[in-house]
């Protein structure tokens, strides 16, 4: 089940869902919408090998707006700090953002209960686009939990995002084995 806005509310009260900065007016029927930071990053180089440790360029999006290039993988970061404990997060493009072309994540659409972080973003586009920080970039919706957690993310011995941070996060692929 998908929480509703009363729920996300309810739950934001007793301190198991946080995000911060939060604005009512983000909150939706179903969803929180979160905003593009105001750093993005692309990969040092053009192949990357999932077995070695690839390096990423950090910069900053200008007031006027940068603009996303078809071909490229540019990894975004949410401007919101999220804690969700008792629920599963998912990350989902804003109907608006994807009319632009838009794509905010490859894969990685779901968190863990416990993930606590601003959320990395695999942002590639259809066509060229300028982006802004601090634009709606995406939406949260959280979805209840069948079951006791034995382990939350949070709490993980081996979980590769759990450092905070305000920019976004390079692959960590490398660290597993295969």
């Amino acid at each position: 089940m998908i929480l509703s806005d009363k729920r996300i509310l309810e739950e934001i009260d007793k301190g198991s869902i946080i995000i911060e900065p939060f604005k009512r007016e983000c909150l939706g029927t179903n969803s929180y919408d979160v905003h593009l930071g105001k750093y993005l990053a692309t990969y040092k180089d053009r192949v990357l090998d999932a077995k070695v440790h690839n390096e990423i360029v950090h910069f900053e999006i200008p007031k006027a707006g940068y603009v996303l290039e078809p071909n490229t993988l540019y990894l975004g970061v949410t401007l919101e700090y999220t804690e969700t404990h008792n629920h599963v997060p998912f990350l989902e493009g804003k109907s608006s953002t994807g009319r632009l072309g838009i794509d905010i994540h490859a894969t990685a659409g779901k968190g863990d209960v416990g993930f606590c972080n601003t959320w990395t973003l695999e942002i590639s586009v259809a066509q060229p686009v300028r982006v802004y920080a601090g634009m709606p970039i995406g939406q949260l919706i959280y979805f209840t939990v069948e079951g006791d957690i034995h382990t939350m993310y949070n709490t993980k011995g081996n979980a590769k995002y759990n450092r905070k941070t305000t920019r976004p996060v390079e692959s960590m692929m490398w660290k597993n084995e295969f």
